[in-house]
């Protein structure tokens, strides 16, 4: 969302666009701060206790994710107040009216195309990241939640764990392994050479976008 405007109107990126026209549906935007607009909100009450209430306690997010299925599952038997069919019953009869999923899944990385710069990097929002191409060539850059993965000509060449600071360089030794073939000792004291070195030590290490 790039704007809230006026009551419920929003301007919003082409990413969301493209997200709501695959799936085919309508968005629409509460009030910020009204919790109370919500769908079924207030309806609330007549539901038995969520899943989630209380927190549940399990070894890891698989077994989480069970027991959510489990408890939803248990959940179609119930019978609401003023019904006389079940809850899986109605939900297999509420299915026939509603549209097939998209064939396709969403990919929802944000997806730019920066240009390779002299130390190697790529430009993604305010960060640069080592990418294993010449200096001047574009690159596919697709960022995720926790990754960023670049790739050329449609194949996949590089994935660095997103950095969430600002004007910071991310390397991977990996990528000068080139310079090191055709100037050996080139990364002697360099800045790629000290973060890996760092890693290597149980430390992550970023640098500042203007050094070197």
């Amino acid at each position: 969302m790039k704007k809230i405007l006026r009551g419920q109107q929003r301007e919003l990126t082409a990413r969301f666009i493209a997200f709501r026209s695959h799936w085919r549906y309508q968005a629409e935007f509460c009030t910020p701060g009204e919790g109370h607009e919500k769908g079924a909100w207030r309806r609330g009450r007549l539901f038995p206790p969520q899943p989630l209430v209380p927190v549940p306690v399990a070894s890891d997010l698989q077994a989480l994710n069970r027991k959510l299925l489990e408890d939803c599952r248990a959940d179609e038997g119930r019978i609401m107040s003023g019904q006389t069919e079940c809850v899986g019953t109605r939900l297999l009869t509420e299915k026939e009216h509603l549209l097939a999923l998209a064939a396709e899944p969403f990919d929802l990385a944000e997806v730019s195309f920066p240009r390779v710069d002299q130390t190697g990097c790529a430009k993604v929002r305010t960060n640069f990241y080592s990418v294993p191409l010449k200096p001047g060539s574009i690159v596919e850059a697709r960022v995720y939640s926790c990754t960023v993965e670049f790739r050329h000509h449609g194949s996949q060449i590089a994935s660095h764990e997103r950095c969430y600071s600002r004007l910071q360089k991310i390397f991977d030794l990996e990528h000068y392994l080139d310079v090191l073939d055709r100037k050996p000792g080139a990364l002697r004291g360099s800045t790629p050479l000290a973060q890996w070195r760092a890693q290597a030590g149980g430390l992550r290490v970023t640098t500042r976008s203007g050094s070197r």
